[in-house]
């Protein structure tokens, strides 16, 4: 059985009082030489460490910030996480992370049980259920540090950080217009979602721009955002169900277009001698698949260093935050042969 010592268990075996040993461990100036180096000893010897939670409790602080996103094993999120890390523990302070599999009611069981934990402040990227802000919003107003990322939440005046969603979509759609697509279909997320609605204006701008008009049958949403397999096939069938089938499709988001390409494979559809894709993600293996496929990637690990960035001053601010930071990173298209219109 792990047995924790306390620092009343040191006092108690070295026949000192509880305050000296506390100040003869943060080395502190009023206790001797030798005293010191009798409970460093001791303290060593019985594998003292320090309580986390009692040290929250003496500084208000729980130096550990809590994560809120869909799911780990999203390419996006797992880098964004990465970046978090990478400056979180820089910094001195634990990452908790939890995933809401694209639940509402998930969401705020994380959101409560991550205070409970006394985080000293959240990291969050919306489920794609999500469109009751409340608690955020008192959150927010009581002066609880929240910095959004990705998915942002509309209404409440806190830190955003993200990529211009708008131009990112509308350069994948333009692609896909100047390599001859002319019917060209999209898949996304829920429409609840803030990304959701901006990657559908940059396509629909694309478009309208290039003289191509929107039909609402080209649209389908997936609100588990790829997470369910059968959600994105019957997606995907609806969409080419038409007589006057799609030439190409954009997709909006990081796991649904790696499984669109699944799923078109599944169905026999070949790309891009039957129809061109282009998708949003950061999947590191988009190269390798045949045809390679052509993506906007995000600079996921930069915006969740930002992100963490930007939480910890707001934690560690002597004063009442004023003015919150808006950031928007620029995504990059990389272009691959899934988007080439064979001749």
């Amino acid at each position: 059985m792990f047995e924790s010592y306390t620092i009343k268990d040191i006092a108690k075996a070295l026949g000192l009082s509880t305050s000296t040993v506390s100040r003869a461990l943060n080395g502190s100036y009023e206790i001797g030489t030798e005293t010191k180096k009798l409970v460093l000893e001791y303290a060593e010897k019985i594998n003292y460490r320090p309580n986390p939670i009692a040290l929250s409790l003496k500084d208000h602080k729980s130096h550990s910030i809590g994560v809120v996103v869909c799911e780990v094993a999203n390419d996006y999120f797992s880098q964004a996480i990465n970046g978090i890390e990478s400056i979180a523990y820089n910094r001195g302070y634990h990452v908790i992370i939890t995933q809401t599999h694209e639940s509402f009611d998930r969401e705020m069981v994380n959101v409560q049980h991550l205070l409970s934990r006394h985080v000293d402040g959240l990291l969050v990227s919306l489920s794609s259920e999500t469109t009751d802000i409340s608690q955020y919003k008192y959150l927010v107003d009581k002066g609880f540090p929240i910095v959004f990322f990705d998915r942002l939440a509309n209404g409440i005046e806190t830190h955003n950080i993200s990529i211009n969603n708008f131009k990112g979509a509308y350069d994948a759609t333009e692609l896909l217009i100047n390599s001859g697509f002319k019917k060209i279909v999209h898949l996304t997320n829920s429409n609840n979602l803030l990304i959701s609605k901006e990657r559908f204006e940059g396509y629909k701008a694309a478009l309208d721009k290039n003289g191509l008009v929107f039909d609402a049958s080209w649209l389908k949403y997936c609100d588990h955002g790829g997470m369910i397999a059968d959600e994105v096939e019957t997606a995907i069938k609806e969409l080419m169900e038409p007589d006057d089938k799609p030439d190409a499709i954009f997709v909006a988001s990081d796991r649904l277009t790696i499984n669109c390409m699944h799923i078109l494979k599944k169905l026999g559809i070949k790309v891009p001698n039957e129809i061109g894709v282009a998708g949003f993600t950061n999947s590191d293996v988009a190269d390798l698949f045949n045809p390679s496929l052509t993506v906007v990637r995000q600079p996921a690990f930069q915006i969740g260093q930002m992100a963490t960035e930007v939480l910890i001053k707001t934690i560690e601010s002597k004063r009442p935050i004023e003015e919150y930071a808006v950031m928007q990173l620029e995504s990059e298209l990389i272009v691959r042969e899934s988007s080439k219109k064979p001749i």
